[in-house]
């Protein structure tokens, strides 16, 4: 069973570690490639668009698999 809100703090800290956690290491290590190519974008502007989009995608991302990972378990949430 997966903590959804653990995911999403993770995610929150480092962009794509909610993923790793979740057991999807791809979908996570390319968060992370992802927000480190955004956060260079900075430099140039258009970064200051896309790095807090990628960022709040991936604690959305981590936290909604975590939900659905849970019910394809069986399990309930720990917070209901």
């Amino acid at each position: 069973m997966k903590n959804a809100g653990l995911a999403a703090v993770l995610s929150f800290l480092i962009c794509g570690l909610g993923q790793i956690y979740n057991g999807e290491i791809g979908k996570g290590i390319g968060f992370i490639i992802g927000y480190a190519i955004s956060w260079l974008l900075m430099f140039v502007l258009i970064g200051f668009l896309t790095t807090p989009i990628l960022w709040i995608w991936g604690m959305i991302d981590a936290y909604k698999v975590a939900e659905r990972m849970n019910k394809e378990q069986g399990a309930t949430s720990p917070s209901a």
